[in-house]
């Protein structure tokens, strides 16, 4: 069986550590360890991970991607504090990497439609899906090759404040023909998916996407500066391959 370390950011959200936790050691495929990327936070871990890393800095959304390189595992999987995966989410993607080769996958996928980051189309829970569907990016939840990750170091990104899941994609298939998949997400079979609570979780005040960090006009504003800074570097978005 292939091995699997899991990487968590604990920042905002220590009131789902526990529940998140449990679902991730309950897969069906059972993952090595738990590392915790406690990010310029203080509060206590009261439920049983095998690695806390403490950062007095705040690295934003990239430290917890430099942890990954650590992994003595294949695979490494990323979840954000507000998603809590189905049983078989692991399992799902395994299946889908045995299919696909190298790629990167995740529990919401974006299919750009224009450079403006708004103008996308959803799948994974966002939007169920019964089939494998190539997307532009994912985010939520990640799953890959621990040495996929290096494609996120070729060169220094362009802002540490944002757009981490767009970094990772772009620069992973311009330099290495790499793509993105969102894996089935079956409405009938929600173990499959990503992220069970995400409309629940997601969507509340410490979300970033709703103004947490940074004005919303200025967070779309970054994510697309870094569309159409990718797109100059050569990425070509989905639908115009």
């Amino acid at each position: 069986m292939e091995e699997v370390t899991v990487i968590l950011n604990g920042y905002k959200r220590p009131e789902y550590l526990e529940e998140q936790v449990n679902a991730i050691r309950s897969q069906t495929v059972t993952p090595k360890e738990i590392w915790l990327w406690r990010n310029d936070c203080a509060w206590p871990v009261k439920t049983s991970v095998d690695v806390v890393v403490d950062s007095s800095r705040n690295f934003k959304y990239h430290g917890r991607f430099a942890l990954g390189l650590l992994a003595q595992t294949k695979y490494v999987a990323f979840f954000d504090d507000d998603t809590i995966p189905g049983k078989n989410w692991f399992k799902n993607c395994l299946s889908v990497m045995q299919e696909k080769g190298e790629c990167i996958l995740g529990g919401a996928g974006c299919i750009l439609q224009s450079s403006m980051y708004v103008q996308h189309i959803r799948a994974g829970w966002p939007q169920p899906i019964k089939e494998t569907v190539e997307v532009d990016l994912v985010g939520h939840a990640w799953f890959m090759e621990r040495k996929t990750l290096n494609n996120l170091w070729i060169e220094v990104p362009p802002t540490h404040e944002n757009g981490e899941d767009m970094q990772l994609s772009f620069q992973a298939n311009i330099s290495n023909g790499i793509k993105t998949f969102c894996p089935p997400h079956d409405p009938e079979d929600q173990s499959t998916w990503s992220s069970l609570k995400a409309w629940e979780y997601g969507n509340d005040s410490k979300a970033s996407s709703n103004g947490s960090l940074k004005a919303i006009p200025q967070f779309y504003k970054e994510r697309d500066d870094i569309i159409s800074y990718y797109m100059q570097q050569g990425y070509k978005p989905v639908l115009t391959r």
